[in-house]
């Protein structure tokens, strides 16, 4: 199949590659870019494990065609840490045991990160209207809702400091 060349904008560089038509973006992230904190699990947009903020809302890597999102700001996992220091989401998840086998965690944290900047003070329910598309077979959510809450007063700390 021929490939044609395009432009993405990933956490904040952009990227010129040449790719098939029908190469997806979960594709491009690990295969192309290296970029593996995005997980691959269902392939199916099922799981939400692939999830990635692009231009501020939470979507699924796996079946998004690369191509499709030349002008788009596109965030993964990797974006979140700055100068090797977790942002608070991270860390909440770190501190409340969010992320035990850690495989859906990337897409969970990208899926709340995108909801924390829509929403500075989420409810419970709006956090687990959030991860709804986000399978987590390993926590029973308590704990993700708990990382949260301390991001939450996390972030409100930083501000009134």
């Amino acid at each position: 199949m021929r490939k044609e060349l395009i432009a993405l904008q990933i956490n904040g560089r952009l990227h010129e590659l040449a790719v098939s038509p029908n190469t997806t973006l979960l594709e491009v992230l690990r295969e192309e870019l290296r970029l593996t904190g995005t997980k691959c699990a269902c392939d199916d947009s099922s799981c939400g494990s692939c999830t990635v903020v692009v231009d501020g809302r939470p979507m699924l890597s796996c079946v998004m065609l690369a191509a499709s999102y030349q002008e788009a700001e596109i965030a993964t996992i990797e974006s979140l840490a700055t100068q090797g220091e977790l942002d608070a989401l991270q860390r909440g998840f770190v501190r409340e045991g969010g992320s035990q086998c850690g495989f859906c965690t990337p897409g969970m944290v990208m899926t709340l990160h995108a909801l924390l900047e829509r929403n500075g003070d989420p409810t419970e329910a709006d956090v687990r209207a959030a991860i709804s598309g986000n399978i987590c077979r390993c926590t029973g959510y308590v704990q993700i809702c708990r990382a949260v809450q301390y991001a939450v007063t996390a972030l409100r700390e930083t501000q009134h400091a």
